[in-house]
């Protein structure tokens, strides 16, 4: 099931891509502020109307959470065997500021587990996916390659961090880690950058929301990589507070000697 439904999710990201480049490529931009002070634009809603309207096609009946719609109560949720989790437009910041690194993120969470993800950057054409048990994928200007995290572990590594929440903890991690290369990136495509194996490590020490990871997450497992906070333990989904806790996208092969790293400079 989840091999023929993956292509589908890659069809209505797609869909949702083009509705926010027909945005992006106008003149203006419109910007409204949410009551967490986040900036929205036409183009988050348009690409969360395009998706919503794209999984209820489906006819799976699973319920949709997105970062753009009201989230039913937990005592409603917490049942849930399947739901999607959508971002419809993540790292609106640099959709305003027109560097090209935003996507659309669409998850299958199964009891509380990232399965299926399609993580799309319409701007750059980049659209990677993966299913449980299918592999990891990435499709770019018409070919698609299979991707596999780093197997080795680097003493000097690459470092993944964010271009617009770079945050005091980042800063001292990055200073007391051996000389690493720094890769800054915006919205999901630092978790898919790991899952590549074109950096070895992304450190999220500033807040993020389940929506943020849970796409790139079920790509990352299939490339040999884990979310894990900073006891190593793999992020969930669907808890009662859908807020991230601290957590570092990494190769598995190499989870202990980065638990070592952190738990070395008291990163929690």
């Amino acid at each position: 099931m989840l091999k023929n439904l993956v292509s589908e999710v890659v069809a209505i990201a797609e869909h949702a891509g083009a509705g926010i480049m027909n945005i992006y490529c106008q003149a203006n931009t419109q910007i409204r502020q949410k009551s967490d002070q986040s900036p929205i634009t036409l183009a988050d809603s348009t690409s969360n109307q395009i998706i919503e309207e794209g999984l209820r096609r489906l006819k799976l009946n699973w319920p949709i959470i997105s970062e753009e719609s009201a989230i039913p109560v937990y005592q409603e949720r917490k049942s849930w065997e399947y739901f999607w989790l959508v971002d419809p437009l993540d790292g609106t910041k640099e959709f305003i500021k027109k560097n090209g690194e935003f996507t659309v993120n669409i998850a299958l969470i199964r009891h509380g587990q990232p399965i299926l993800g399609v993580v799309f950057a319409p701007a750059i054409d980049q659209c990677y996916f993966g299913a449980e048990g299918q592999g990891a994928f990435l499709k770019t200007k018409g070919q698609t390659t299979l991707i596999q995290s780093k197997k080795e572990f680097s003493g000097s590594p690459r470092l993944v961090i964010s271009r617009s929440h770079i945050d005091s903890s980042t800063e001292s991690l990055i200073l007391q880690t051996n000389n690493p290369e720094i890769i800054s990136l915006g919205s999901s495509l630092k978790i898919c950058v790991v899952a590549a194996g074109n950096a070895d490590c992304y450190p999220r020490l500033a807040p993020t929301m389940e929506w943020d990871t849970a796409a790139a997450h079920a790509i990352s497992n299939e490339a040999g990589c884990i979310l894990c906070d900073m006891n190593g333990n793999a992020l969930t989904y669907n808890k009662e507070s859908i807020r991230n806790p601290n957590f570092m996208t990494i190769p598995l092969s190499s989870k202990s000697n980065w638990l070592s790293i952190w738990n070395s400079i008291a990163i929690t």
